[in-house]
């Protein structure tokens, strides 16, 4: 396995519960990297040859602003491509959104807004579009991630949450629990392969606040706190993987004849089969299902 990505999610914490969310960030999280963690992390990701680029995330970076920064500055004297996304709680104004950007000019390759109607009403959305606005104004690349309504049309200019390019819902985390509607559910059997992530060799990976790295949200490979990233990396079997073997075999459908699963008449998608099917199976797999922040369980 050889990513070209990692995805640093600084904090779970953060200032909305997006019923979309995959991670359910809350200000109830938690769970933060330190800058001695984040500086081992990185020094972990550059020793692999085809890791050139790093992204912030969370939760809400920006709530742990002197931390966010100093970790943008080591990615960038690292040689990283540096990337940040983020709620634009911060942009109260664009003469404050300029203040919080100034430290990132020159240094960020990318910054990502979340600007939908699940994030906010519309006085925050104005926020989000501020501080894209004083993004572009430090010539900081600026996109927006927009989630569409489940029933709304999509328009052709709308990104996704990741991966890249999508800009539907994607029925994992919290929108496993709050958006689902039976009236629109197709049957288990008819998800036969995961559409969303490249689960043989992955092109990024997300890296939890206790130091869990994720394939996709809530499947884990190891912990950086643990293992090294490299040996991780290198001894990563895709079909003796407990969790990800079946999911090659025949997608959730597949996972879902583990014994011992409930099934449901039918799911929104493959992923809600696939992160409903995860979470019955967590006490029989924790090491490779979790941690229990993923899936809104707050005590584990």
């Amino acid at each position: 396995m050889k990513p070209r990505g990692l995805h640093l999610l600084l904090t779970y914490q953060c200032t909305y519960e997006c019923d979309h969310c995959f991670v359910w960030g809350s200000s109830r999280q938690s769970g933060t990297l330190t800058i001695s963690q984040i500086s081992d992390i990185l020094s972990q990701a550059r020793a692999l040859p085809e890791c050139n680029s790093v992204y912030f995330e969370g939760g809400e970076p920006f709530l742990y602003y002197a931390v966010l920064q100093r970790g943008v500055a080591m990615a960038k004297e690292m040689g990283f491509d540096v990337g940040i996304v983020t709620n634009a709680y911060w942009a109260t104004s664009e003469e404050d959104a300029l203040e919080w950007l100034k430290p990132f000019e020159g240094t960020l390759s990318d910054l990502s807004v979340s600007c939908d109607a699940y994030h906010a009403d519309e006085e925050k959305m104005k926020q989000a579009r501020m501080a894209a606005d004083a993004a572009k104004k430090l010539g900081i690349p600026v996109g927006t991630i927009s989630i569409a309504q489940p029933d709304n049309a999509l328009d052709a200019g709308v990104i996704g949450h990741l991966p890249e390019g999508e800009s539907k819902v994607m029925y994992r985390g919290r929108a496993a629990r709050k958006l689902t509607d039976p009236r629109s559910e197709r049957p288990w059997l008819e998800f036969t392969e995961c559409p969303h992530e490249e689960l043989v060799a992955p092109d990024r990976l997300h890296l939890d606040p206790l130091g869990n790295l994720h394939i996709c949200q809530g499947i884990t490979l190891g912990n950086l706190f643990e293992r090294p990233l490299e040996e991780i990396c290198r001894s990563y079997d895709p079909e003796a993987h407990p969790i990800v073997g079946p999911l090659l075999k025949g997608g959730p459908a597949e996972l879902a004849r583990i014994p011992g699963v409930s099934i449901h008449k039918g799911y929104a998608d493959a992923c809600h089969l696939c992160y409903e099917t995860r979470d019955q199976l967590r006490r029989d797999y924790p090491e490779v299902l979790g941690p229990g922040q993923m899936y809104g369980d707050m005590e584990h």
